[in-house]
């Protein structure tokens, strides 16, 4: 009888933890077609789709361990997190979705956002650290600023997020969340930001009103078969996360990856695709190294095409792997 009492209990709280607060503004449904280009595209592609690797642009700077990925015109940016000591897990454990305890030490290290150009060459970097605040996560661009949220290295710890102008690298503090936030897109159209947590196993919603941003809430992610790492905002009301998670196999670990088109009205996904590419450091796929490792980019292309960009780390630098995918209906 305790245990029932228990379980209703943890419900209870849970579902209230993840209504919007009574001042957020109610949202009037936009009339205008929600879909893109690339969502079109997007939803064409399935297991058979057609990967074809165009080119891999070395990069000349130390990019360790890379988080998330834009292009704005010909410039990319990549957040990446420089560790300069570990964490340390204790006795306690979590499942990051309704338990919000804290299961490791916060470790150490510097958070970056660097700006390249399209043959690698380092055009600038600026530093969001904030004492145990030093991950960045997923980032994204609504057209204006970049959106960078930079959370301890651990779940249900904390994040800044920060707004970044793409032509002077100039970081603002914009809001903050009792959460590691790993990946956050901008819809200024609804005028809301939508985030994913530590494994995005909790999709967030914070509501705008005027200059302020409102407390967030959020709601489980139905989706399971990957960790989201890098989001980014779609159409009207979507997002294309890119991630993965890693399996025990009878051969051994495989990281398995995959590509989800979210549905930010409804907080599901509506579109999955594997994508079962694996990245080959000289000694042919490494199993444990997907193409969708963290950070990723796409372009709608003219031909049926996505065009892909990948920037997957490994010993502490990247290289951006371009790939197009074709759906076979368009081969």
């Amino acid at each position: 009888m305790k245990l029932i009492s228990f379980v209703v209990a943890l419900t209870l709280a849970s579902v209230a933890h993840a209504q919007p607060a009574q001042s957020e503004p109610l949202l009037e449904p936009l009339t205008e077609a929600r879909e893109d280009e690339t969502i079109r595209t997007f939803r064409l592609l399935g297991r058979n789709a057609i990967w074809t690797k165009v080119a891999t642009v070395e990069t000349d700077f130390p990019t360790f361990h890379t988080e998330g990925l834009v292009k704005v015109g010909d410039a990319f940016f990549v957040s990446a997190v420089e560790v300069t000591a570990s964490t340390v897990r204790n006795a306690l454990s979590t499942d990051s979705l309704y338990d919000f305890g804290v299961d490791r030490s916060p470790g150490a290290g510097r958070g970056w956002l660097f700006k390249f150009d399209g043959a690698g060459h380092l055009l600038g970097k600026v530093e969001l650290t904030r004492g145990d605040v030093y991950h960045p996560g997923g980032i994204d661009y609504d057209g204006r600023y970049l959106w960078v949220p930079v959370a301890e290295y651990r779940p249900n710890s904390k994040s800044d997020i920060y707004r970044v102008d793409p032509s002077t690298l100039t970081a603002e503090l914009v809001f903050q969340e009792d959460d590691h936030i790993g990946g956050i897109v901008h819809d200024t159209k609804r005028h809301t930001f939508h985030g994913v947590s530590w494994g995005s196993r909790r999709l967030y919603t914070w509501h705008e009103r005027g200059a302020r941003v409102l407390p967030g809430s959020w709601t489980p992610n139905p989706s399971f078969y990957i960790d989201y790492q890098d989001c980014h905002q779609r159409g009207v009301g979507f997002m294309l996360c890119g991630g993965l998670t890693s399996y025990a196999t009878p051969v051994g670990p495989v990281a398995f990856g995959g590509l989800e088109l979210v549905d930010l009205w409804r907080s599901q996904p509506v579109h999955q695709i594997p994508v079962n590419q694996f990245v080959d450091e000289g000694k042919g796929p490494n199993a444990n190294l997907a193409l969708t490792h963290n950070p990723f980019w796409v372009e709608s292309r003219e031909d049926g095409k996505l065009r892909f960009y990948f920037m997957p780390e490994s010993d502490s630098k990247a290289e951006l792997l371009i790939y197009d995918a074709t759906p076979w209906v368009n081969r």
